[in-house]
């Protein structure tokens, strides 16, 4: 016997789907516009070094790491009407409209304390779009291939709006371009603005079933000690960090490796982002049906070394030619499509099987540590390569002549960083064991304990008419 609390195991129809994948939207942009211009925006605009602004950001990402954890587990304790994790996901906005105003127009005066306190603050909005909405769309579906498919939507709708995003040059005929600091202000606004109207439209769209009550209430130690003792979670912990810290290593220098030393105007750098984030609208969709033969853990093992293949093939493309630049960035990029997607898909699967073996949701929780893994491998990038780029002597106030030696640290920074360390977090999944069988046998399990839970309360409530009813009469 089954109930309608469960979570469902067909797939979502596709107009709710997209309706719901524009939640993805906000923290996208977000994403790209931090982790690619606002780093040599703020190092421009406060005049000190690259290894100040590094350090700073690298400390606001490490501090913010407690609040993932904290949001997720108060996430996992809510029930509402509305679920339990949709509230949270419209509560980010007033946060979201105040940081991004703030950093996005920094006074005259802004120094590294004002970078470090809005920082903060928009990073805490990140963390509550990112972590209600990936946790509330493993709430939507129990079945292993059809998470792939709701990620991989999720992220081809993020990808499309960051590709939007770069060819601002294009469809604004150059009054905005993200690499231009004049350009801040404005892009501030329409982030704000795109980001009310995604968010209501995913709220709206998409009710978010609830799951039944836990029939463990309460949380011991022991409960939190399954967490951090799960051999799925902390590989995908350990590989999600390794797979964060390649494209996180290239971001923060990806304007000045494409200006310095391939040679391209500030209006093309950003053009050659349009391939390499619209790969994902293919890539992801994509990778997931890959998946449905491989394996997730299998597909990203196979995607790091495609992209470790193709960064090698960025660095021997000759400075200065657009369009095999244009193609190579396309291939980067869909190779590095895979990884979020089947990652955040794997980490729904392991949700279940911790509520199997604990009686508790946890999905909150677990997105948080991946959420933290993706800005702990961010900050330990932008705190090691800018203070590498300052011991090679590289000048990143615009017009500055860079010698020859810079300029190599600079592009050794920008490839081979990357591959090493997207290899690595293929080897963490080496030995990987929750795949679709052992998935589909915890969701029978699970559906099994909840129908089981179910009848026994509605024994209880039986049970308890009969007894008050002598008492009544």
């Amino acid at each position: 016997m089954t109930h309608s609390s469960a979570a469902p195991r067909g797939r979502l129809p596709l107009p709710r789907l997209l309706a719901f994948s524009l939640g993805s939207v906000p923290a996208a942009l977000m994403a790209t516009m931090m982790g690619v211009y606002l780093p040599p925006f703020y190092a421009g605009k406060l005049g000190t070094t690259l290894t100040a602004v590094g350090a700073t950001i690298g400390m606001v990402r490490l501090t913010d790491l407690g609040v993932d954890l904290l949001l997720g587990w108060v996430m996992d304790k809510t029930r509402t009407p509305a679920g339990r994790y949709r509230p949270w996901f419209l509560a980010a906005l007033p946060v979201l409209w105040i940081s991004l105003y703030q950093v996005f127009n920094p006074p005259a005066d802004a120094d590294l304390g004002y970078l470090f306190t809005w920082y903060i603050l928009l990073y805490v909005a990140y963390s509550m779009l990112v972590l209600a909405h990936s946790a509330w769309a493993a709430a939507l579906s129990g079945d292993y291939h059809e998470r792939s498919r709701m990620f991989g939507w999720m992220l081809g709708v993020g990808v499309l709006a960051s590709s939007m995003l770069q060819a601002t040059p294009i469809l604004t005929h150059g009054a905005i371009k993200p690499a231009d600091p004049g350009s801040m202000s404005v892009l501030g606004w329409v982030m704000i603005l795109v980001s009310t109207v995604t968010v209501l439209a995913a709220v709206v769209s998409t009710p978010e079933r609830l799951a039944p009550l836990a029939h463990k209430q309460r949380t011991s130690l022991k409960d939190y000690l399954a967490i951090v003792s799960n051999k799925s979670m902390l590989r995908l912990i350990g590989a999600d960090l390794f797979l964060a810290l390649g494209p996180g290593a290239s971001a923060p220098i990806y304007l000045f490796f494409f200006h310095e030393s391939k040679g391209f105007s500030l209006a093309a750098v950003s053009l050659l982002l349009i391939p390499y984030t619209g790969a994902g609208m293919i890539g992801a969709p994509l990778w997931g049906r890959v998946a449905q033969r491989l394996g997730k853990h299998r597909t990203v093992q196979l995607a790091a070394v495609g992209y470790a293949i193709t960064q090698t093939i960025l660095m021997l493309v000759p400075a200065g030619l657009f369009w095999p630049t244009f193609l190579s960035m396309f291939s980067v990029g869909f190779c590095g499509s895979a990884f979020v997607v089947l990652v955040r898909a794997m980490v729904a699967d392991v949700a279940d099987e911790l509520r199997l073996n604990t009686g508790q949701e946890r999905a909150g929780v677990l997105y948080a540590l991946v959420t933290m893994t993706q800005k702990f491998g961010s900050s330990v990038a932008v705190a090691i390569i800018y203070p590498i780029l300052d011991l090679v002597g590289f000048d990143p106030k615009p017009g500055a002549a860079n010698t020859p030696e810079a300029i190599r640290g600079l592009e050794m920074c920008y490839v081979f960083a990357p591959i090493l360390l997207v290899v690595i977090g293929a080897v963490c999944l080496i030995g990987y064991k929750l795949d679709a069988q052992r998935q589909s046998e915890i969701r029978a399990a699970l559906d099994e304990m909840e129908s089981r839970d179910f009848d026994s309360a509605q024994e209880g409530l039986v049970g308890a008419g009969e007894n008050v009813a002598p008492a009544a009469e």
